[in-house]
């Protein structure tokens, strides 16, 4: 079943040239209006080495505000014949629009609160369930996928390990927790963390599902102008 989440316009297409920083690309926009080595803001922190590469076709999408450096951001890449969203600041609002709806993973949910602090972490969500448990929630992007298995993190993430570990302890203290995998490769069959580029992640993710933290990875798919949900994939084994 496939459901559309959100409707997602970009402004400009772009030819990626270089990453001269995590948060910073230098881009040509050749259309509508042509551009050379336009400094454009990548919301993402990773690597996105097989995404954001010399020549590879992007799209963009204007940004306004007066403390702002560069007028664009980069919404989405091209891999193969597909359009990959690497703009994570969409992610709230997919995950929100997810948890409300009748499709979500962890069930009919009620009292969903954004960014909480739990700890000495911040939480993207805390709702509680049908029975009135208290329901931890952390949301994470993912757009890399090797052989139809999504793998996240695709750089070493100590934040990501603080998050895993906050939800390990609302699950000793009697509360449900839970990681949500938005994973933005349509042809993923099943999500794995990736211990190659971070074996601390991976350790921490493997005690927290032994511990309860339970792990829902959800497949997108971005066509250009809409988001849409594809459904569940489970854990690889």
């Amino acid at each position: 079943m496939v459901i559309e989440v959100m409707e997602l316009n970009w402004d400009a297409e772009g030819i990626f040239r270089s990453r001269p920083n995590r948060f910073l690309s230098i881009v040509d926009i050749i259309g509508p209006e042509e551009i050379k080595g336009e400094m454009v803001h990548v919301h993402d922190p990773g690597r996105l080495k097989e995404l954001l590469y010399p020549g590879n076709r992007i799209l963009l999408k204007k940004a306004f505000g007066k403390k702002r450096k560069t007028k664009w951001d980069v919404i989405a890449a091209r891999f193969e014949n597909e359009w990959i969203l690497i703009h994570s600041g969409y992610h709230r609002a997919i995950s929100e629009r997810i948890l409300r709806g009748n499709n979500n993973p962890l069930g009919p949910l009620k009292d969903i609160r954004p960014e909480v602090t739990v700890g000495h972490s911040r939480l993207d969500f805390v709702c509680k369930d049908e029975f009135d448990t208290v329901i931890g929630v952390e949301v994470k992007g993912c757009t890399l996928a090797v052989d139809g298995v999504a793998l996240f993190p695709d750089a070493p993430t100590k934040r990501g390990r603080k998050h895993l570990e906050t939800l390990m302890e609302m699950k000793a203290s009697g509360n449900r927790a839970a990681l949500m995998i938005l994973i933005f490769r349509h042809e993923a069959r099943c999500f794995s963390p990736n211990e190659e580029t971070d074996p601390r992640f991976t350790e921490t993710f493997r005690s927290a599902m032994e511990a309860g933290v339970e792990v829902h990875p959800v497949v997108f798919r971005y066509d250009g102008v809409n988001v849409s949900y594809l459904g569940t994939v489970p854990v690889c084994e």
